[in-house]
């Protein structure tokens, strides 16, 4: 998979409220109301990243989730980085 230039990432993150390209990945953080909400949603996304084998570097503190999304094969964001940040805005959505 080819690395997106920076441009590219730029234009992509249009549509991605919330999403920053820093650190060479794309990473965005939310806040839900307690623990419990948090992990739900983590194992929703859990769930479609196995499907995809494209899987976030995340961290959870409590009612936070920090999520950082980067092609490491690719040494950068790709595509694959981009359709698994929309999918995780969509689970976010629906909730």
């Amino acid at each position: 998979m080819r690395k997106l230039n920076e441009q590219e990432i730029k234009d992509k993150l249009k549509d991605l409220e919330g999403w920053q390209h820093q650190e060479n990945a794309i990473q965005t953080k939310f806040e839900f109301e307690n623990f419990k909400e948090t992990f739900s949603i983590m194992t929703r996304i859990a769930f479609e990243a196995e499907a995809l084998n494209h899987h976030p570097d995340w961290s959870n503190v409590y009612n936070e989730l920090s999520i950082s999304l980067s092609t490491h094969d690719a040494g950068g964001v790709t595509e694959k980085d981009i359709h698994l940040a929309q999918i995780i805005e969509a689970i976010i959505d629906t909730e």
